[in-house]
């Protein structure tokens, strides 16, 4: 996770400085399949319309869970993307992303504090 990307809506800012970018939608292309391979490469280059699916979804969360998002239940999840109108994977996919960056950002200032 970017420095200063430790809530939602700072995630979601750092997610959206990569949009439109070309290199990751070439990435995004030569890597999709039926596996899922390249989803979390939406992450890092969203589409305008993926973009506006997780922009959508933070201006719809309540606070709580936005302080809380990492302990979201898949239903939970799915009740966020209805109310704002968005695709629930892509809802899913940014929601997993911002807890896998907290994970990773939390790790690595634990083994720095060592």
């Amino acid at each position: 996770m970017d420095q200063g990307c430790d809530s939602i809506d700072e995630y979601l800012a750092c997610v959206g400085r990569g949009r439109g970018n070309a290199f990751g939608e070439r990435y995004r292309k030569q890597f999709r399949d039926e596996r899922g391979t390249a989803e979390l490469a939406m992450l890092a280059a969203p589409s305008e319309e993926e973009y506006e699916d997780f922009r959508r979804a933070v201006e719809a969360m309540t606070p709580a869970e936005k302080t809380y998002a990492e302990q979201l239940n898949d239903e939970q999840i799915r009740q966020i993307a209805r109310r704002a109108g968005a695709n629930e994977a892509n809802v899913a996919l940014f929601v997993n992303g911002y807890i896998l960056a907290k994970k990773r950002a939390a790790t690595s200032r634990a083994k720095r504090c060592r």
